[in-house]
């Protein structure tokens, strides 16, 4: 049995916004069904191998995926998409006979409060799990600025001086210093991703601090936010419903250094 897209889409009707789980014909392949979903949602967890769950699938990493398979799971990955989980493996009937099946489960989402006194940076290295000593002890902040003729945000400072050469999610790419190349239309750029959408500030006004990013789309559309930099980061981090939002494809966040 070949699966579309169309299939996965009525597949996934039928498990309704609350989700459950379906038991598939025995003909169908698993592995071309992970990669359908891995076209869609992108990476995903492993829960269950080889009949042995991973002891840290709780509700945060989508244990609730296997809890219609009353311990009878197989195999099982699983994918966080906005507010939901999805997920696809084998695992044995009623009768102990191992078919293919997919799964779906609420997923909560914890998105970032708003407020004048969240340490957006704090809040990051929370977020990513990052314990890695600081990378950039001795950043001459002072000589960058002085050969940029500009101060720079300093939150921006404190997420190069405490992550260094990297990207979040292995996605989003921080430039250890800003790039000028848009600076004639006000613009300078802080972080791209793989998807060559550039993140910017808008520097139109004497207070880096209250710099807005603007995202320059890979379209050329510019798309401002009025957030400071490490607030934006961890919105599009958490926030399902954000335009530019990584959280519809990693579950679980972190920084891949370069260092």
């Amino acid at each position: 049995m070949e699966l579309t897209h169309t299939d996965v889409d009525r597949l996934l009707s039928r498990l309704g916004p609350e989700g459950g789980a379906l038991y598939l014909p025995g003909d169908l392949d698993p592995e071309a069904l992970d990669e359908l979903l891995d076209a869609r949602y992108g990476t995903a967890r492993t829960l269950v191998s080889d009949g042995a769950a991973d002891p840290a699938a709780d509700a945060s990493r989508g244990g609730a995926l296997l809890v219609p398979f009353e311990g009878r799971a197989v195999s099982m990955r699983a994918w966080a998409y906005g507010d939901r989980w999805v997920g696809s493996g084998t695992a044995r009937d009623a009768a102990g006979v191992e078919q293919p099946v997919l799964a779906a489960a609420r997923r909560e989402v914890s998105i970032p409060p708003r407020g004048e006194d969240v340490d957006w940076v704090e809040r990051l290295v929370a977020i990513t799990g990052w314990t890695e000593p600081a990378r950039r002890r001795d950043a001459a902040w002072a000589e960058t600025e002085s050969r940029l003729g500009t101060a720079l945000p300093s939150d921006y400072k404190r997420i190069v001086d405490t992550f260094g050469a990297g990207a979040f999610d292995g996605y989003l790419g921080l430039n250890q210093e800003p790039w000028t190349h848009y600076r004639e239309e006000g613009l300078l750029i802080w972080a791209g991703t793989e998807h060559e959408d550039l993140y910017c500030w808008a520097t139109d006004g004497e207070d880096p601090d209250r710099w807005s990013v603007v995202v320059r789309s890979s379209d050329g559309e510019d798309v401002p936010f009025d957030r400071p930099t490490a607030e934006f980061v961890c919105r599009i981090l958490l926030d399902p419903h954000h335009r530019f939002t990584m959280a519809r494809y990693f579950d679980t966040h972190w920084f891949m250094s370069h260092g």
